[in-house]
């Protein structure tokens, strides 16, 4: 009988403990896998895990080891996810059972009086159901909240470089865990009838309390370690929003300069048609030319590739759709914009430059031989202001919306507006409603 139940606690039990395992690990890291690979690999870790128990470090070792194996070769995931989750849920899996263990061994004398005879099969038994259970919701609870996706959602190496200040953490708790097992279930109790009582040589509410923490500890250590990569990813955006900006408040600067230019040649344009109409009346023909094409090169310094009633965004689309032309991309500009109006400079160039700078990398990541287009159009109505930004892209897969993007909303709600994404076919195009604040006087006239 003692040959069946080992039989049937090490192979049968041990089989289902590691398909349970694998099939979580191939979910949270959200891959598929041919069926025969779960039960080959239950096979191999059972092998595993009869010559090095996974209570000693080589056997925890081991099981990991196997498990990111599993994970780069049939996963074809990457190596560090694989190694860190297959060493997260090797220790939950070790830690759950911890806690149902003490947890049954405080019930034993109960178990010992109600089921006599049969009470070794039952307590196995329900210890097994009970582990598991446990296991499932904690593996759940890292699926829901800590999975790959939910840890990696950019997926940057920078990012991913940080994991390993998760591995000293676990490992810590794994050898305070397997050196509380030694003491608490080598020496477990020893049970002495005296009187009808039975004497406990070692407490097993503490065993089941530091099991307990462990694991409430291991579920900290990732929260932690989330809220670490989400402020690595903020610092980041906001690194790239600062570099934004400053390049946004140089083509402030140099609109400016360009306008101040603009408005001294206007200023000085009735002198220069005074001395070319006295070139002219004196019969000084060439010298009269020379200076026209004078003239005509301080205009082509002033005058501008796209013209939308805004300095500063002339520049910026300027610059962006020029770009655009010298890689083969087909451009065009069909924007009035308002200026001056309530609408910060700054705002519309952060919604046209992310807008334009996905559309570039949407043409760019098109095959050879394929349309190539971006146009950019934009029209007032009343109070608000609409502007479109379409582009040809590839159109396989599913679009998700990055940082650029969640500027462009961030603006769009600033001014009480909105943004939304279409797509045709190979046509994507976003659409940004801003609604002019009223204060800004003289509108009409400008666009008039």
């Amino acid at each position: 009988m003692a040959e069946h139940l080992d039989f049937f606690n090490i192979y049968i039990m041990g089989v289902i403990e590691m398909l349970f395992q694998f099939y979580f690990l191939i979910k949270i890291l959200k891959k598929k896998v041919w069926p025969p690979f779960y039960v080959l690999f239950a096979v191999c870790a059972v092998i595993v895990k009869d010559f090095l128990p996974v209570g000693t470090i080589a056997g925890f070792a081991a099981l990991v080891l196997l498990l990111t194996v599993c994970g780069v070769l049939v996963c074809r995931a990457d190596f560090k996810p694989s190694s860190l989750y297959a060493a997260l849920m090797t220790e939950i899996m070790l830690l759950c059972y911890g806690v149902v263990n003490s947890l049954i061994s405080l019930l034993c004398p109960f178990l010992f009086d109600a089921f006599h005879d049969t009470a070794g099969i039952a307590v196995m038994l329900a210890s097994e159901a009970a582990s598991l259970a446990l296991t499932g919701f904690c593996y759940y609870m890292v699926y829901r909240y800590f999975s790959r996706d939910a840890l990696y959602p950019s997926g940057t190496t920078a990012e991913m470089q940080q994991m390993f200040l998760v591995f000293i953490p676990i490992l810590m708790i794994f050898i305070m865990g397997e050196y509380i097992n030694t003491i608490g279930f080598e020496f477990q109790y020893m049970v002495v009838e005296e009187e009808g009582y039975f004497r406990y040589l070692f407490s097993h509410w503490q065993l089941f309390a530091m099991h307990l923490l462990g694991l409430a500890s291991l579920f900290c250590l990732l929260i932690g370690y989330k809220k670490l990569l989400q402020g690595f990813r903020l610092r980041t955006e906001l690194t790239l929003l600062e570099q934004e900006e400053h390049s946004l408040n140089q083509y402030v600067e140099e609109a400016k300069t360009r306008y101040d230019k603009t408005k001294s040649f206007r200023h000085d344009i009735r002198n220069h048609i005074e001395v070319i109409k006295k070139l002219l009346q004196n019969g000084r023909l060439e010298e009269a030319v020379r200076y026209m094409e004078d003239m005509d090169d301080m205009a082509e310094e002033m005058s501008f590739p796209i013209s939308t009633n805004n300095p500063v965004v002339d520049i910026l689309v300027g610059n962006k759709l020029g770009i655009a032309k010298s890689m083969g991309i087909d451009v065009g500009c069909f924007l009035l914009l308002p200026y001056p109006c309530g609408l910060r400079d700054i705002d519309i160039c952060i919604i046209l430059s992310n807008a334009l700078d996905n559309a570039i990398h949407a043409c760019k990541s098109q095959d050879s031989g394929t349309e190539k287009y971006i146009r950019v159009s934009g029209r007032i109505q009343g109070d608000f202001l609409m502007m479109e930004i379409e582009n040809s892209f590839h159109g396989k897969g599913v679009f998700k919306k990055g940082t650029g993007l969640s500027n462009v909303k961030t603006v769009a709600e600033k001014y009480g507006g909105a943004m939304s994404i279409e797509t045709r076919g190979n046509v994507f195009v976003l659409h940004v409603l801003l609604i002019i604040p009223r204060h800004s006087e003289g509108i009409s006239q400008q666009m008039d």
